[in-house]
């Protein structure tokens, strides 16, 4: 029985970026409008209210001075200014006296409590109608009750929110329609940088996108057009990476090819009289084809120099492997001890040549990097004086302070030195002096040790040495150990 296969439903679509913008406006401006609407309703209706309130206390006065307490039928409507208001003149014990030919205005406990000479005055709201209790004067212990219909002032209110939420509501879909216009406007560069980005990732096309104006908009731009920039720069050192890798492989191949198939035809008989250099290849291949049989010294040197030449391409293809560590992103650095490296850096070096001497000056000093890059960079240096010092000649390695949080690793040589030409290239890749090309190597030692400082923030720089040699700086970041 085959398993069901669930059905997978598409994702939500999501609004457009102009979409919430607008929407993003309107909600703002009509939480604004609210809280502006709501802040102006209160203090209208607090201004209506204590307007009616001093309203009531001014009639109340009027009246009061009048002498309503003790001729009560004297009062003139004039008094208070208004044909709604009900006036009634109370007793401690509920007893009234209603002055006006209206329905009596609401008594209660606070009423009663003036009075009684037990508050002085009392002002509530009661059913729709704002009640105001004073003392009736006069030396009569009554209270003079005064109650307006507040139906007035609600209906003002009920107006005033009527308009503020029209208002408001215009306001929060001008506020949409003005963000999803400002957005469509603002939102145009970045549709061109989508659409260029999209075109990138299509075709590989890393034309820069043109730049109008100067907002962040055009400064992401800028930043789009260096990434491109750093891109197309990648791209033409990793093509011109291959094909000088290409050409330095040629060589050493070719020439090994040519040795292994005079070795092999010399093996089988087929071949008779070679030539006994490996290094004129048409020649040994001619040689073998024509007949004859490799002596032992001719097939003692064959093999020699087989072997060193799959040692070049082993340099070669080890250091070709050390460059593309160097490009790939960093990795965490840690604290290295710069002359623990030095000195395993020498114990390597000494291995390998025997007839050069090392002398080092060397102070404590911490770098935050790679132990292990720092030692292929510092080896470099002691194998490239090395190459260019005499038999018996005397490498000088000393590390230095060079400013405050800086040193300076040199090596000096007692080699022919570096001409003037060619030390701005001494630490290109594959370059390589006249001088040198019939030396073994591959060009790209110093070319690591340029990598390896600028990935621990330091520089490199060539010259020559007080006696004429080669002097070779690693100038690096840290601090004392």
């Amino acid at each position: 029985m085959s398993g069901l296969v669930p059905r997978v439903g598409r994702p939500p679509r999501q609004l457009s970026l102009r979409m919430r913008i607008a929407l993003l406006a309107a909600v703002m401006v009509g939480l604004a409008a609210a809280g502006v609407s709501a802040a102006a309703f209160y203090v209208v209706r607090g201004a209506l209210y204590a307007d009616l309130d001093d309203q009531l206390r001014q009639r109340a006065a009027t009246v009061v001075a009048s002498g309503v307490g003790q001729r009560p039928q004297t009062l003139p409507d004039a008094a208070l200014y208004g044909s709604d208001i009900r006036v009634e003149l109370v007793d401690a014990q509920g007893g009234g006296f209603l002055i006006r030919n209206m329905p009596p205005p609401p008594v209660g406990r606070e009423e009663l409590a003036v009075a009684a000479s037990q508050a002085v005055t009392s002002l509530r709201t009661v059913h729709d109608m704002r009640v105001l209790a004073v003392p009736a004067g006069g030396g009569s212990n009554l209270a003079l009750i005064l109650a307006q219909p507040m139906h007035p002032v609600r209906h003002t209110l009920a107006g005033l929110s009527a308009v503020l939420l029209l208002v408001g509501g215009a306001g929060v879909v001008l506020a949409a329609v003005a963000g999803a216009t400002v957005a469509g406007a603002g939102l145009r560069p970045v549709q061109r940088l989508t659409a260029a980005t999209e075109r990138v990732a299509s075709t590989g096309d890393l034309t820069p996108i043109p730049v109008s104006g100067s907002d962040e908009l055009a400064r992401l731009t800028h930043s789009f057009n260096a990434m491109l920039g750093a891109v197309a720069a990648s791209q033409e050192q990793q093509r011109r990476l291959v094909a000088d890798a290409g050409h330095e492989l040629r060589t050493p191949l070719t020439s090994l090819r040519t040795n292994v198939e005079l070795l092999v035809a010399a093996g089988d008989g087929a071949a008779a009289g070679v030539g006994a250099s490996a290094r004129d290849g048409a020649e040994v291949e001619d040689g073998a084809r024509s007949g004859g049989s490799l002596s032992e010294t001719d097939r003692k040197e064959i093999y020699d120099d087989v072997r060193a030449q799959i040692e070049e391409l082993t340099t070669l293809v080890g250091d070709l492997v050390e460059l593309a560590r160097a490009d790939a992103p960093e990795t965490g650095h840690e604290p290295v001890e710069l002359t623990e490296v030095v000195e395993r850096a020498l114990q390597r070096a000494r291995r390998r040549v025997a007839d050069v001497r090392f002398e080092t000056a060397l102070r404590p000093w911490v770098v935050s990097g790679d132990s292990t890059a720092l030692e292929r960079a510092v080896l470099n240096l002691l194998d490239n004086a090395a190459k260019w010092s005499p038999p018996g000649g005397l490498v000088r390695i000393d590390l230095t302070l060079d400013g405050p949080g800086w040193s300076v690793l040199r090596v000096l040589d007692e080699g022919p030195g570096i001409a003037e030409t060619d030390l701005p290239l001494v630490f290109d890749r594959f370059y390589r002096a006249t001088e040198d090309r019939c030396r073994p190597g591959s060009g790209l030692g110093l070319a690591i040790v340029k990598q390896v400082a600028e990935r621990h923030g330091g520089t490199v720089r060539a010259g020559r040495g007080p006696s004429g040699g080669a002097l070779l700086a690693l100038r690096l970041p840290g601090g004392p150990g």
